[in-house]
Formats: structure tokens, sequence, C-alpha cells
């Protein structure tokens, strides 16, 4: 998720304080339509709507979790973190997990098929040196903390009392934080974690 969608309808601040041990911090609900599951529209609310419908109900018949595709993607190399997952269910194609992960100087993607866990077409690895400074600087301090966007997945599960559909980094006022998008019956809701140690400049 490298776009986030700020919501003006704030749910609720939860402070999480039994699992700092294990996980970030602090988590902020919000209710909105992230942008990752926007339709190319150009605005018609309606049409949003729909499209997000559709994408829910796909992603309810999906036999693999977010976390499954996760570590299913983390296992191609050993030692690697994942960086940005979402789920793609546009119509007319099976639906897939996109999952990006950190591993010796690479972003690798990967694309695993939401049904069955098999990995479709090849991965492809790009050099951090070809990214942009943001986005170096974004993946050095992923690399720098101890928790992992599985971590926050969990936490944000929880803490918003339903199932990740996306998941990644987003940068605001110099911090560095996990923005997981959960599907809580109806609404989708944004859940944004700090973890310690992340705020970088």
């Amino acid at each position: 998720m490298t776009t986030a969608k700020r919501w003006t309808s704030r749910l609720l601040a939860i402070a999480l304080p039994a699992l700092l041990l294990a996980a970030p911090a602090r988590a902020i609900v919000t209710a909105g339509t992230p942008t990752a599951l926007h339709s190319d529209t150009d605005g018609d609310a309606e049409a949003d709507r729909q499209a997000v419908s559709r994408e829910i109900e796909r992603f309810r018949g999906s036999s693999i979790s977010i976390s499954q595709a996760m570590a299913l993607a983390e296992s191609r190399h050993a030692g690697a973190t994942t960086a940005d997952v979402s789920f793609d269910g546009a119509s007319g194609v099976p639906a897939v997990y996109r999952v990006k992960t950190l591993h010796n100087d690479r972003i690798w993607r990967h694309t695993i098929n939401a049904a069955t866990g098999e990995f479709v077409g090849g991965e492809a690895a790009l050099p951090l040196a070809e990214l942009d400074r943001d986005d170096r600087s974004n993946l050095a301090a992923l690399g720098a903390i101890r928790h992992r966007l599985a971590d926050a997945v969990r936490v944000a599960e929880q803490a918003a009392s339903g199932k990740a559909i996306s998941g990644g980094l987003v940068r605001e006022r110099g911090r560095l934080n996990f923005a997981i998008v959960v599907i809580s019956g109806d609404d989708l809701k944004e859940v944004i974690l700090e973890p310690p140690g992340a705020r970088t400049k």
C-alpha cells in the first residue's frame, strides 16, 4: 500500500498495552474506503462502492489468508521480510495476493493465487539502488526495527475485529508506520501502527 487516504471519521484510538512486547505500540483505527480498493471510475461513488463490494466478496471467498500469503512469499528467500501485501480480486482473473518482500538489498515481487496458495508466474527482483530515496529510507527502517508486517497484521485484525486485506508502510510527518486495511463486518477500517524505533526523519 504505497498511498494511504486520510479519512475524516476517526472511529477509535486504542492503546494495546497487553501486546506491547510482541507488537507495535499503538493502533489507530479509521473507517472509509481505502485508496487501494477504489476503482478507476473518476469519482463515481456508486461505481466505487460496487467495485469495493465485489473485491470484498472475492476476498471472503479466498482460502488463503493474507498472513499465509506473506509466509509463502517470505519462504522463497530465507530471512526475507514482507514490505507490502495486497489482495487483488479484479473480475475476470483469479484472485491473487501481490506480495513484495525485502531480501539482500532487493525487493522481490510475488503473485500468489488466493484460492490455492500457488505462485503465479515468476518472481521479479528490483535492486534497492533503483528505488527513490524515500522508498530506500523506508525499507532501511523496516530492516532496522524488530517488528514485522506480520506482527502489524495480527494486531490490526484484533484491533478492528476483522481480517486484513492489505498492508504496507506509510510515512507521515517523519514517522514510519504500518498501515493495514481490515474488513470488519461490512466495513473497511484502516489501522495505523507505529513500530517502536521507527521515528526517523
